[in-house]
């Protein structure tokens, strides 16, 4: 031996106990790393924002998992708080990242003026293209020296990272940190079954002492019968029902990634005859985002790489306003932002307008937040008046309402599989509610009783685990 102590650190820099501001500080063989720097989804201002002063005065990385806004929206102030620190991504989302943050800018001044949030924005257009060239972006399977740059402390060899496809959504990415003795794997959101698009997860062969999991879905059971093809055959029926009454169908959806999958969707049931062609309408973010979809097509571990989406289907970008006041009739396709019909979005005012009416159609096809607007409108009842939103005020529900599990997260008995794989000492416990959180402790604890599981509160760390 010479000497040298390896260990392993981790501190959850999330401020909530839910799924949140995602970021995990990780200390091996003396230097630190970054795991993703999220935005919380239902907090605003500074308090959206990771616990970045548990990370210290300096690091040596910051690495993503993917580009959706609980992983990657506060990448500005991270860096702005750690300047010397390296930028890591796959290549896929270095291609997202920018467009993604400026996003991030818009709607937080939009926040700003629309709901009084005077510490929006919380960074600037400017600072984003400011800290774009510092951005890296790498191949999967690919080993990264991270602290190289600054010659490791005391002269220590620089630990690795390799980039793992999640299969989660364009881009994302499960970690793998490896120090001289001492391996540790991020998750981040990960899915092991074939979506529309993207295929499951690479995961094979993964080997860590410590694993970060998520565990978004440890409070779903999922039935045997309940097969995406089964899954299909229901949103095939239920879009033609709904149509047959001359209402419209909103499918509230994020816009990197379940929209691109439920696209893909929809074009090759049109494709196949079982839908009829017809124009839909999507969110002017919805159709970048396709865009880069398109163009990376033949890259990724994909389904149908030859088809374009802006070729299969007739998309008509919605226009700011439009859907307060366009007519709702016709059968009409919306797959529009947001997943959680958060206000001030067309996902919003749309299920606003159509909640009241019989004729009407909302399908979800993913997770709503049961404190989101989205979320209240999946949990009343039929005919129950319920609030909706501040915006929008008390809602009656008489629309059809129906739930579709295409969802783009593992489910929990594929994790389960997952951690008997990895055979880590210890699993970390993340990214899920209370209860899912929970269910996978109980669990691991009956089928390996001696491995340490935690679940770290806000800001606290485990040492040497």
């Amino acid at each position: 031996m010479d000497g040298f102590e390896c260990f392993v650190n981790v501190t959850n820099l999330n401020p909530d106990t839910d799924i949140g501001a995602s970021a995990w500080l990780v200390e091996m063989d003396g230097h630190r790393i970054l795991l993703d720097a999220g935005m919380h989804p239902k907090r605003e201002g500074r308090a959206a924002l990771p616990l970045l002063g548990g990370a210290g005065t300096e690091l040596d990385a910051i690495a993503i998992t993917h580009c959706h806004h609980d992983h990657v929206g506060a990448l500005p102030v991270a860096c702005r708080r750690f300047p010397r620190a390296q930028v890591l991504m796959t290549e896929l989302s270095y291609f997202l990242v920018e467009r993604v943050l400026h996003d991030s800018v818009n709607v937080m001044t939009r926040q700003r003026d629309e709901i009084g949030v005077r510490e929006y924005p919380l960074y600037t257009h400017d600072e984003v293209d400011g800290i774009a060239p510092v951005f890296q972006g790498f191949k999967y399977n690919r080993q990264i020296e991270w602290a190289g740059f600054q010659g490791g402390r005391g002269g220590r060899a620089s630990p690795v990272l390799e980039f793992f496809d999640a299969g989660h959504a364009l881009g994302s990415a499960g970690i793998l940190v490896c120090g001289r003795r001492e391996r540790l794997f991020y998750t981040g959101d990960v899915c092991f079954h074939d979506q529309t698009i993207l295929r499951a997860a690479r995961f094979e062969n993964v080997k860590a002492d410590v694993l970060i999991m998520e565990t978004t879905r440890g409070n779903r059971d999922v039935p045997r019968e309940a097969t995406r093809q089964r899954e299909m055959g229901r949103l095939v029926a239920a879009i033609r029902d709904a149509q047959k009454r001359g209402g419209c169908i909103l499918i509230p959806s994020f816009a990197l990634g379940r929209t691109q999958e439920i696209l893909a969707t929809l074009a090759l049931l049109m494709r196949e005859g079982k839908l009829r062609r017809q124009p839909v309408y999507i969110s002017g973010l919805g159709r970048v985002f396709t865009e880069i979809y398109d163009l990376e097509s033949h890259h990724g571990n994909r389904q149908h790489p030859g088809l374009q989406l802006h070729e299969a289907l007739q998309l008509i970008v919605l226009e700011r306003g439009q859907a307060e006041t366009m007519k709702l009739s016709g059968g009409r396709i919306f797959v529009v932002t947001a997943g959680m019909m958060s206000e001030h979005t067309a996902a919003h005012d749309l299920a606003a307008r159509m909640a009241g009416d019989p004729r009407q159609s909302i399908f979800f096809v993913g997770y709503a937040d049961p404190d989101s607007p989205a979320g209240r409108l999946k949990g009343a009842k039929a005919g129950e008046t319920f609030a909706f939103s501040g915006a929008a005020g008390n809602l009656t529900k008489s629309c059809d309402v129906r739930d579709f599990d295409l969802t783009a997260h593992a489910n929990r008995e594929e994790l389960m599989e997952f951690v008997g794989r990895v055979a880590p000492r210890a699993v970390v416990l993340g990214h899920g509610d209370e209860p899912a959180r929970n269910w996978f402790e109980g669990k691991i604890r009956e089928r390996w009783p001696r491995l340490k599981i935690v679940q770290p509160q806000p800001g606290k760390t485990i040492e040497h685990i």
